[in-house]
Parts: C-alpha cells; sequence; structure tokens
C-alpha cells in the first residue's frame, strides 16, 4: 500500500509536525508513505515539494486576492495528477489545504482517480476563510458579513459566502473521508458542509519513547532552575496570536498570590518569551524555539505545570506532548482541549477567557503536591493508553484498508 500525504510543510507547524509523525509511524509499521508539501526544512527522499507557477500564480494573485479568495490562484495544484508520486500512490492523505500552496478548487480531480483521507487539523476546511470560527457559527449556514475578516488567513474584501459556496460546490464532487482529531471538532463537522462524507475519529499520536518523563531533579539541573522553586511551562510564538492567549496568561499570572510568585520561575519556549517575561517582572527563563524532542522532554520535564491559555484549539500537540513527560496542566475549557486536560485527573480546566479561573487552577495545582503526583501518574497512562503513535497508526492504516477495499462508511 502506498500512501501520498500532502500538507503545508513537513516541520512548521501543528499540523506539519503530526503530518509527519504520522508519516514516520508509517513507516515503522512498512508502509510505504510519501509526503508532499508545500514546503520543507529536511533533505529527504520521502519529502517531495510541490512544484509551482510562481509568476503567472502571483499574477492572478493581484486579481483574486483583492477580491478576498484565497488560494484560488494556485494553479498547480491541477497538475498533481501528473506528478509521479500521485500516479504511484494508491491513497491520498491531505492535512492542512491551507498556507497558500494548494488550490481547493482541484481537490474533484484529484480525488476522481484516487480516493483520499482529508485529516482536519482546524475548522478551515468548512468555513468561509477562517481556521478557527470562534463564537461565530455562520459556517453553519454560509458565512458572509464575517465578524473576524482579519483572522488567518486575511480577507481583503469579505467574499465569505462566495468562498463557502465554491467549497460546498467543491465536496459536492469529491471523494473524501474526513478524519477528526477531537471530539469537539467530530461535532462540528457534523454540522457542516463536510457532513454528508464518512467522518472517523483518530486522534494525533505521539511517539511516547521521544517523549517520557525524565527526572526532574536532572533537568532543572541542566536548565540551571533551582530545585526549591515552583516551575510554571508556557509556550507560544507570539503574543500578538491573540488565539494563544498569552494576554490571557499575563492576567492570570498577575492575578495570583504576591507570595507565591515569588517562588514561581516561568520557563518559557518560543519567540515570545522575553515579552512575556518583561511584562510580569517574574524571573523568566526562555529557551527559544526548540524542535528537539529531547530537548523538551527535559523543558516538560523539569516543570511542575503546563500553562496553556488559548482561546480556540483543536487537539495540541504541545498538551500531547507534557502529558508524555508526566506534566498536569492548566488550560481553558476550549475545542479539543477537554480531550486531553480533565479535571482533577490529568489537570485543571478553567472557564473559557476567565482569567481568575485560570489563576485558580494554579494555585491550587501547585499548593496540593499529592494532587499534582497523581496526575502526573494519570498523564502518561491516559497517553500510552490512548495516543500512542503506534495506536494512531494502527487506525489508520485500517481505514486506508476499508477504504481500498470499498468498505468505508
Amino acid at each position: 500500500m502506498k500512501v501520498l500525504q500532502i500538507n503545508n510543510s513537513d516541520h512548521q507547524g501543528g499540523a506539519a509536525i503530526a503530518g509527519y509523525r504520522l508519516h514516520q509511524g508509517l513507516l515503522n509499521q512498512n508502509i510505504d508513505s510519501h509526503l508532499l508539501v508545500g514546503s520543507s526544512t529536511e533533505q529527504c527522499d520521502r519529502v517531495t515539494v510541490i512544484p509551482s507557477q510562481a509568476k503567472i500564480e502571483k499574477l492572478v494573485a493581484s486579481i483574486t486576492r483583492p477580491l478576498g479568495l484565497n488560494y484560488v490562484n494556485l494553479l498547480s495544484s491541477f497538475a498533481l495528477g501528473k506528478h509521479n508520486l500521485y500516479q504511484a500512490a494508491d491513497i491520498l492523505n491531505f492535512h492542512n489545504l491551507h498556507g497558500g500552496y494548494f488550490n481547493y478548487l482541484a481537490i474533484p480531480a484529484i480525488t476522481k482517480a484516487k480516493p483520499a483521507v482529508w485529516t482536519l487539523h482546524d475548522m478551515w476546511g468548512f468555513t468561509g476563510h477562517c481556521v478557527y470560527s470562534l463564537d461565530c457559527d455562520r459556517w453553519k449556514t454560509g458565512c458572509g458579513n464575517c465578524p473576524y475578516p482579519h483572522s488567518y488567513p486575511v480577507v481583503q474584501t469579505d467574499n465569505t459566502h462566495w468562498e463557502w459556496k465554491l467549497k460546498n460546490w467543491v465536496y459536492n464532487r469529491a471523494n473524501l473521508v474526513i478524519v477528526t482529531l477531537s471530539k469537539w471538532l467530530t461535532k462540528q463537522v457534523q454540522q457542516s458542509l463536510l457532513s454528508h462524507f464518512p467522518i472517523h475519529h483518530i486522534p494525533n499520536g505521539i511517539d511516547t519513547d521521544a517523549y517520557q518523563p525524565i527526572d526532574p531533579q536532572l533537568c532543572r539541573t541542566a536548565l540551571d532552575i533551582p530545585p526549591h522553586k515552583k516551575v510554571l511551562m508556557f509556550g507560544a510564538q507570539s503574543l500578538a496570536d491573540s488565539r494563544k492567549g498569552g494576554d490571557l496568561l499575563v492576567k492570570a499570572l498577575q492575578g495570583l498570590p504576591a507570595s507565591l510568585k515569588q517562588e514561581i520561575i516561568l520557563l518559557t519556549m518560543g519567540n515570545c518569551s522575553r515579552e512575556i517575561g518583561n511584562t510580569l517582572g517574574m524571573k523568566t527563563i526562555n529557551i527559544g524555539y526548540i524542535d528537539s524532542d529531547r530537548i523538551k522532554s527535559i523543558a516538560y520535564s523539569a516543570s511542575d505545570l503546563f500553562v496553556f491559555p488559548t482561546r480556540a484549539d483543536n487537539l495540541p500537540l504541545v498538551l500531547q506532548e507534557s502529558m508524555a513527560c508526566a506534566t498536569p496542566m492548566v488550560s481553558f475549557e476550549v475545542g479539543g482541549v477537554p480531550d486531553l486536560v480533565r479535571p482533577g485527573i490529568t489537570g485543571y480546566l478553567a472557564k473559557p477567557q476567565d482569567t481568575q479561573d485560570f489563576s485558580n487552577g494554579i494555585v491550587q495545582l501547585l499548593e496540593d503536591k499529592n494532587l499534582r503526583q497523581q496526575m502526573s501518574q494519570n498523564c502518561r497512562e491516559i497517553i500510552l493508553n490512548e495516543y500512542s503513535l503506534a495506536t494512531q497508526t494502527k487506525h489508520y492504516i485500517n481505514l486506508y484498508r476499508q477504504i481500498l477495499q470499498g468498505d468505508c462508511n
């Protein structure tokens, strides 16, 4: 069985990392998997960059982008049917189709000769432009009058109703099976213009050998963290990304008791780290952007809690990584987060955007060492039982086989 994974990248972004992990899991099970991506950071004979027609696509974009129609300028997508990897594949697996490398209008032609699984990493597939609709549910009825035209991917003109109709036209002519990562997204898809396709819930998996608990004191020594300090870990690329909730974290940490703040070190990953440390006036250790699984495991293992103040998310990889390293979490009850952050079991779920409740969760878990230790054990056990890469890969292989045998529904 030959599987062609189509994604925006091999490593840049959560969907890219998740797709690459699945690709590796399939290879581990002797499945012939290949990645066809918009951009690549790895030199590998299993990863190929999609050829583009940059000059003409840029010219077409000068017309389509002002009209608020993203990605329809990417004419190169219609040539994928001639690509040797496409022709050799038995089945396709789409991942993120937004990001400026793929034209969704090509889906009917691409899936006419080859069946395709579409793994949804966000809501973009069934909205008029956005990846997360937040409090808007216009995607259920056709979009238009978009309340968030400047959310990613930005639209210069509100033609979200037309993009929604174009997607609907495409899906009525496509051969797709949908995979959702979370219980939340499954319910969203069931109410969307994708609802007539078979829908399967298969969460992302994680390599539980690459991510596993390491002795906390050794990890703290490696990161030059005093052993008696309480460590909160946070990661994001930019505080300017409202969806990631950096502003909410600042408010939540400012609301902690002064005596507790003196005991805390904030361990941060990502480019926003220095900014948040200066804002809080709290002792902060910044380890920058990290792509090493081992170093990330050291950081998670050195932490008492992983704090994740998101406004909207599907099944965040960082929460799976934290759990695999036996680190409890504090987050908001949004999207697919409750699949992982289970109250009283793996962490604390605060009411959405309620920074005082978020603060309360931090205080409760930092002050109850026994509860935190039990949560640590639960985190690791749940990851091993429900979210291992081997489990995810097995489900995908079974799904691929069902589709190729004509048994999928």
